[in-house]
């Protein structure tokens, strides 16, 4: 991966149907704010998704930085471990252990 080109990370968690507006929340209110607070410069989008399934929901976070660089600043010279804060982990069922990194190659708005 070239560090300069555009990354996108994602990660995938889950919890159950109770949890997820809870989960949601703290995304949106807690932790995205907290890590712009922090000044993690390169960190251009944050998606969030979830699929609800019979007994859990699955979230899937999809980050959008600048370079590769961003994502070691965000994540850290292992930048592949997933960043989950410690309330975070309290709400969700499981989640992966790792993110999973793509090179950006283009971006159509139709």
């Amino acid at each position: 991966m070239n560090s300069r080109s555009k990354i996108i990370r994602t990660w995938k968690g889950w919890t159950t149907p109770e949890n997820a507006p809870v989960y949601e929340d703290l995304l949106v209110n807690e932790v995205f704010p907290t890590v712009k607070k922090n000044g993690v410069d390169g960190l251009e989008k944050v998606s969030i998704s979830s699929k609800n399934e019979r007994d859990e929901v699955e979230f899937f976070l999809s980050l959008q930085f600048d370079s590769l660089d961003s994502v070691k600043s965000f994540a850290g010279e292992n930048y592949e471990i997933a960043y989950i804060p410690e309330n975070a982990k309290r709400i969700l069922k499981r989640y992966d252990a790792k993110a999973v990194h793509y090179e950006l190659k283009k971006e159509l708005i139709l």
